[in-house]
């Protein structure tokens, strides 16, 4: 049993630690918006370092990971591992691994995809980057929580990694979006569009968790419309070549979050279309 921490309780930390705690491995859970009854919850990051030696990392963007690592900073030793999951920049990714090593502790870059149904049933998939010594120490935690993970090389690959996947579903979801209004406006049935979709090259695995979305027009989030722009932006940003495809999905996100849709999951732009 490795002791652990979670910092960052939103949709998928949440989950990792209702996991973790289910098993007796969680000594402490930690979010900026305090969640008071939540279990082994702790007033601070710090607090979360007393007690566990895993700490998995799991917020919004490159400030927010700064912030928490930033609390942490005093408290880190050379027992403790930290387990950064957010979907950051690689430039992010070096600063924080030399804050964090500075502290003489271990740093491994973890992003991951599964979305809600991966983390639910342990299935998520991580990409890893770091110091492989510190990620077979980590090993016991990654497989209370995933079925696969990929080394990746440098933490600053697996950033850059995640980001250009997460681009790529941004960009077969918005496809699959214009792809049924196409078939919709010529009065083909999303049963009968999802039947033909599915016997064809274009069928995906993105296409296949958005698919009971689509047709009941629900957007609970399993992926909000406000972190697939944040990462589409820094995949933009973080690069030396041009993404136009990329260009393309901003705008239908930012015109998303102007309707108000900011926390509904990103498969919403379908809307945009009529």
């Amino acid at each position: 049993m490795t002791p652990t921490g979670v910092l960052g309780l939103g949709l998928i930390g949440a989950i990792w630690a209702r996991h973790l705690d289910d098993d007796g491995w969680l000594k402490g859970a930690w979010n900026r918006t305090p969640k008071l009854d939540f279990p082994q919850w702790k007033s601070s990051p710090a607090e979360v370092a007393k007690v566990a030696d895993a700490l998995i990392i799991c917020v919004s963007d490159p400030a927010a990971v700064a912030s928490v690592i930033e609390q942490l900073s005093l408290a880190l030793e050379s027992r403790h591992i930290v387990i950064q999951c957010s979907t950051i920049d690689p430039e992010s990714s070096k600063r924080f691994e030399g804050l964090v090593r500075g502290r003489g502790a271990s740093y491994i870059e973890a992003p991951f995809t599964g979305s809600v149904p991966g983390a639910e049933t342990r299935t998520t998939i991580y990409y890893l980057g770091g110091d492989k010594e510190a990620i077979t120490r980590a090993q016991p935690v990654f497989d209370r929580l995933s079925k696969q993970q990929h080394y990746s090389g440098t933490g600053e690959q697996a950033a850059a990694f995640k980001l250009a996947s997460n681009l790529a579903i941004a960009v077969q979801v918005a496809a699959l979006c214009e792809s049924l209004a196409l078939s919709r406006q010529r009065g083909i049935s999303d049963d009968t569009f999802f039947d033909l979709y599915r016997a064809s090259m274009a069928w995906s695995p993105a296409a296949k968790v958005k698919e009971p979305k689509l047709k009941a027009s629900d957007f609970t989030p399993q992926f909000a419309v406000r972190h697939m722009l944040k990462d589409t932006r820094l995949a933009r940003d973080s690069g030396a070549v041009p993404l136009p495809m990329c260009e393309a999905v901003i705008r239908q996100l930012e015109a998303a979050v102007e309707r108000g849709w900011a926390e509904k999951d990103f498969a919403i732009i379908q809307k945009l279309l009529g």
